[in-house]
């Protein structure tokens, strides 16, 4: 499948407002609606793209544990399987090899940590090592806001697309999840492009009730959406977790050139004796080269860079296909 201007556009757009109307992002791009609902269809068709809508983890005071497991030789799509298939797990991915296994995993403040992160977590021989690691800070990607990577829209497109939300740290209150909104968010989950009917009838609802709620969740930030693709049809073949060790005097300033750079699509701070990870995504591992050792390497306060490429992401945002 070849990805022309159009698609790009669209998919911006998407990333900006991930439940704006076909007519409303035409209106946008000077195409008309009809075109734009064609484009999408055969984006999710072809190339992978779909949008989701998840809970906002900051907003919601939900931690972020990003975790590592170390596999037996074969057994990593296993271990990947069983993780992805839980509700808690954001993305899980298999790197380095094919023998280690990197997911992300939110968990409300008030749960029980050696529960959730230890005692469920695939119990075999076949793991060698697991490490945790807490999110203390996140720079950029997710719930933070888009990455600089998709620069098909102008600024003033992406002004009339991006929907009104409170910023971080607004003294809005978040609308609070509860076991009721289950069935609406694993729908969400599934694809966040659903309209209220079909929300309604997943949440067993009436949809003015269901279109209210909507609309709560998402104006006060306990939702978001974001965009899942095919990065290599975009062009970009050299996905990789990078896991730093960063001064801590440092931190903040290597967070804020993270977040300028245009490579990096995640980054945060966390415990661990690796202080920040971040994924970057690259056209080829040249570019990577340049970018460790033109960009990243050189930053004041980087002491140390392990990097791992992603062979397969098992999942991304939303449920398993």
């Amino acid at each position: 499948m070849e990805i022309d201007e159009l698609d790009r556009q669209v998919t911006h757009a998407l990333r900006i407002n991930g439940r704006a109307a076909y007519r409303e992002i035409g209106a946008v791009l000077g195409v008309s609606d009809q075109t734009v609902a064609r484009r999408y269809r055969r984006l999710r068709a072809e190339a992978g793209l779909r949008v989701v809508s998840v809970p906002n983890p900051i907003r919601l005071g939900y931690e972020t544990w990003l975790i590592r497991l170390r596999t037996a030789p074969q057994s990593a799509p296993r271990i990947a399987g069983a993780l992805a298939r839980r509700p808690d797990t954001g993305w899980v991915s298999i790197t380095s090899g094919g023998t280690e296994v990197a997911c992300m995993a939110r968990v409300p403040a008030s749960a029980d940590r050696q529960t959730l992160l230890l005692d469920k977590l695939p119990r075999t021989p076949q793991v060698t090592s697991v490490s945790a690691h807490c999110v203390i800070h996140q720079f950029v990607g997710g719930a933070v806001g888009p990455d600089l990577h998709d620069d098909a829209l102008s600024a003033e497109q992406i002004t009339a697309l991006t929907p009104a939300r409170p910023p971080q740290g607004s003294d809005r209150p978040a609308a609070r999840l509860t076991p009721a909104d289950t069935p609406l968010l694993e729908a969400l989950a599934r694809d966040g492009r659903l309209s209220y009917a079909e929300l309604a009838a997943a949440a067993g609802w009436p949809e003015s009730t269901t279109r209210r709620r909507m609309q709560d969740l998402f104006e006060s930030g306990s939702l978001y959406t974001d965009v899942e693709v095919d990065v290599e049809l975009y062009g970009f073949r050299a996905p990789v977790l990078l896991w730093l060790t960063v001064a801590p005097a440092r931190l903040a300033a290597v967070g804020a050139a993270l977040r300028a750079h245009r490579e990096v699509v995640f980054a945060a701070a966390t415990t661990g004796p690796t202080n920040v990870q971040a994924l970057v995504v690259c056209r080829d591992m040249p570019q990577l080269y340049r970018y460790l050792s033109g960009k990243l390497g050189p930053l004041d306060g980087v002491e140390r860079i392990e990097s791992e490429p992603l062979l397969h992401h098992v999942k991304q945002l939303g449920t398993v296909h």
